[in-house]
C-alpha cells in the first residue's frame, strides 16, 4: 500500500469523503490483492499488471469511483461514462452497493 495514497485520502476535505475513500480503496485491495496504487493526475489510481483497473476521483461534493476496462459489462443506469470506463458518483449520505462494485471491478479486471 502506498503512503502517498493513504495521505491523499486522509487529506480529503470532508470527513465522509475520507471514510468513503478508505472503503473504496479497501474494496479494490480485496478484489485485486496484487493491485498497485499510486497518485497520478492528482488522484488515486489502482493498477493490475500495469493496466488501470480503478480510480477514485474526488470533487467538491462527491467521490467518483471509476472502473476501467468496462467494455461489455452490464452496469446499472446510475453509472456514467463511455463503454471502456464507467463511474459511479457518490455523494454524502449515499450508500453504494459494495457487492455490485466488487463484482463489476472483478469482471473488468479479470482480463488485465
Amino acid at each position: 500500500m502506498s503512503q502517498e495514497v493513504v495521505s491523499f485520502i486522509e487529506n480529503l476535505s470532508q470527513p465522509w469523503q475520507v471514510e468513503m475513500g478508505n472503503k473504496l480503496r479497501n474494496l479494490v485491495h480485496e478484489v485485486i490483492p496484487e493491485v498497485e496504487e499510486r497518485i497520478q493526475y492528482k488522484k488515486p489510481h489502482f493498477l493490475k499488471n500495469g493496466h488501470y483497473a480503478a480510480v477514485i476521483s474526488p470533487s467538491k461534493d462527491a467521490l467518483a469511483f471509476m472502473i476501467m476496462n468496462a467494455t461489455g459489462l452490464e452496469v446499472p443506469k446510475e453509472f456514467d461514462g463511455p463503454p471502456e470506463r464507467k463511474w459511479l458518483k457518490i455523494r454524502e449520505g449515499d450508500t453504494p452497493d459494495y457487492a455490485l462494485l466488487a463484482s463489476l471491478l472483478e469482471q473488468a479486471s479479470s482480463t488485465l
